[in-house]
């Protein structure tokens, strides 16, 4: 009996511990539960935005591509149109694997900080210290970090500097060429073999260089339009040549891998802290050909107001790309094509791209300013 009485009594405590929560316990559950009532009613209010604008950019420019939005791993937006092979008429689809262009030196970057890490080299260090071909005395002071950012003051086109190392931006595929020859030289591994380590850590299964893609589903690049078209030849292994190379613009990927890879590289799962800093620190500044003035870190752009945004654009020849991530809401955004009328110039080849950008930038400024507003309201009430 008196042990009945004890259970009685135990479980008594237990009910009343559990209905006699704080005040304080009680507010934290109501702002849980208002916040995920927020949240929810502005993921909708999201999709329902970008569809309406990124659909408008297929309709007014016949976008051959793909066009993925993600948050928080839930799929917002994905629309494809097109084909990866126009001769075949087979279609692009959720697998098709883009030549991405120089969104690919944003993962040459994090191969040299993995090599910092592991206290290969600095990046302070100079290059000269690693490559022969720095040693001459015009070159023998330009620092692994400026060839990050593109202030080394190395041409793609002849063999002297446009300004003094650390001095300027100058855009240059060549100093990411070289970056991949210090990867290789420090880890003792080919830049495919190192680049295809990283792929496994980010868990990007359909990723590959211009050098080992044996896969299916490759979309084709193209050029020309509609009623007159050509396409490149020898893709993607043209891309393995030292006039693009494969860290500078060689690698190959889909559309569910480049989130895999934002949500990876943002999230703390590839780099330290410390070292994704300087990937998204502001060091240079650059006036981008069509989307404007913007910051350039180690590999990556971002925006100079609002909303915070880390990207790159890539182009090479019939296949333009673009990757975004909005940080203050975990978004990826992947805008992928194999088809470019060249003829019309490069503001006509990322017109789809640049509005897909302008669109995604606005949605974000009105929904992170629509949340303020409905969090002031509900506290107020």
């Amino acid at each position: 009996m008196l042990q009945k009485f004890k259970l009685l009594y135990f479980l008594f405590l237990l009910a009343a511990m559990f209905s006699c929560k704080s005040e304080a316990d009680k507010q934290v559950e109501r702002t849980v539960a208002r916040n995920a009532v927020i949240d929810s009613t502005l993921t909708v209010f999201k999709q329902k935005l970008l569809k309406a604008q990124i659909d408008s950019v297929f309709a007014k420019t016949q976008f051959n591509g793909s066009v993925s939005v993600l948050q928080d791993g839930k799929i917002l937006y994905q629309k494809e149109n097109g084909f990866e092979d126009f001769k075949d008429k087979t279609k692009l689809n959720r697998s098709s694997v883009f030549a991405i262009g120089s969104v690919s030196k944003q993962f040459t970057a994090v191969l040299i900080l993995l090599q910092e890490e592991e206290g290969k080299f600095s990046t302070e260090d100079k290059v000269s210290k690693y490559l022969t071909e720095f040693q001459p005395r015009q070159f023998e002071n330009i620092k692994i970090k400026e060839l990050l950012n593109h202030t080394s003051g190395i041409s793609d086109f002849g063999n002297g500097l446009l300004s003094e190392p650390g001095q300027e931006f100058n855009y240059s595929n060549k100093g990411f060429y070289y970056l991949g020859k210090i990867i290789e030289k420090v880890s003792g591994k080919s830049y495919d073999e190192n680049v295809m380590d990283l792929f496994r850590k980010a868990e990007m299964k359909n990723s590959s260089t211009a050098n080992l893609f044996k896969g299916a589903h490759f979309a084709s690049a193209y050029i020309g339009n509609s009623k007159n078209f050509s396409k490149v030849e020898n893709m993607p292994e043209r891309l393995s040549a030292k006039e693009i190379s494969v860290p500078a613009g060689g690698i190959l990927s889909t559309v569910t891998d480049l989130h895999r890879w934002n949500n990876g590289l943002f999230n703390g799962n590839i780099l330290k802290t410390s070292s994704l800093k300087k990937v998204t620190e502001k060091s240079a500044d650059r006036n981008h050909q069509i989307l404007g003035k913007m910051g350039y870190g180690f590999g990556l752009m971002m925006n100079v107001q609002k909303p915070e945004s880390y990207f790159h654009t890539g182009y090479v020849k019939g296949s333009p790309s673009l990757n975004m991530y909005y940080p203050e809401t975990n978004t990826s955004v992947v805008v992928l094509s194999n088809f470019a009328d060249e003829s019309k110039g490069k503001n006509a080849v990322f017109y789809p791209h640049k509005e897909v950008k302008k669109a995604t930038d606005w949605v974000e400024n009105a929904v992170v300013e629509f949340r303020k507003e409905m969090l002031k309201t509900s506290l107020s009430e």
